[in-house]
């Protein structure tokens, strides 16, 4: 393990690992500088762990997300490590052992997705059970309804690595100094110094009615909090913290739809090509392209 790195521990609509390097060059530092770093959409982590790899001089590190259970799954790889890993490891055992009979795979798949839903396990269990489903649903995408009850189908997977253990115990030690809240975005300004850097990734803009990947929480990321969103990074600009921000580039379904452009006509804004990989139809994944805004 000694030459590995930590990377995502779970599958994520919108995860940026292809977009890493665009954000990256959008650093205002250096390798060896010391900053402050926070990430109030974290996600699945994937800029999380390449700063955290690559910046070995960072001053303090600070993530949230409003989905309560991605964070608890953070909170509990770092305070309830091994009884995590010998959860998961006895699950994947016994799933695999049913892959192969549909019937006894479904039922094992949906029971843990009612335990899950009824919300009564303990925290370190409901992180298992939420790192199962990541691993054995469609597509591995997480979403819930207004009842915040996870409503997402068994995948195909035929035997899925649900246990990555030599990965799970890299991240715990990645973020065993990093501050890990579940926390409206703005209130993160509060753990800002001078010069810190911000990564915004909140829930998209959708391109069309059928497009929708906010469902990651109960409540609506609308044009409202767009706007809002906007006004935070005015607030931060305004204290000479950099931000950087994604999100879906509109034109690309409506080549008159300038939202963004007129929102952040101020900043700099940036089109990225990206391959988009969650569709229910095969063929209509392929590249897209995306914004990276900044005041960098």
């Amino acid at each position: 393990m000694q030459n590995k790195k930590a990377k995502p521990f779970v599958k994520w609509a919108g995860g940026k690992t292809r977009l890493l390097n665009s954000i990256e060059n959008k650093f205002p530092y250096s390798r060896d500088d010391s900053f402050t770093y926070i990430e109030p959409f974290v996600g699945s982590g994937a800029v999380l762990f390449q700063v955290l790899n690559y910046f070995p001089n960072l001053k303090n590190v600070v993530i949230s997300d409003i989905n309560f259970d991605l964070i608890n799954t953070y909170k509990s790889i770092v305070s309830s490590l091994d009884e995590l890993i010998d959860i998961l490891n006895i699950w994947e055992s016994e799933y695999h052992k049913v892959s192969l009979d549909e019937i006894k795979k479904k039922k094992y798949y949906y029971d843990k997705r009612k335990i899950f839903n009824d919300r009564k396990s303990s925290l370190t269990m409901q992180s298992a059970l939420f790192l199962f489903l990541n691993r054995t649903c469609f597509n591995g995408l997480y979403r819930v309804n207004k009842s915040n009850k996870f409503n997402v189908p068994i995948g195909s997977y035929k035997k899925p690595s649900i246990c990555n253990e030599d990965n799970l115990r890299l991240s715990s030690d990645l973020l065993k100094d990093v501050t890990i809240l579940n926390v409206d975005y703005a209130e993160l300004y509060n753990y800002a110094d001078n010069g810190s850097v911000f990564y915004l990734d909140p829930p998209y803009k959708p391109l069309n009615k059928t497009s929708n990947f906010n469902s990651y929480t109960r409540e609506e990321f609308n044009d409202k909090e767009q706007v809002r969103l906007k006004e935070f990074c005015d607030l931060l600009n305004s204290n000479k913290h950099y931000w950087i921000l994604s999100n879906s580039d509109v034109r690309t379904t409506e080549l008159n739809d300038n939202f963004f452009d007129e929102l952040y006509k101020t900043y700099r804004i940036d089109r990225v090509s990206m391959r988009r990989n969650i569709n229910s139809v095969a063929n209509k994944r392929g590249k897209i392209s995306e914004l990276l805004i900044s005041n960098t």
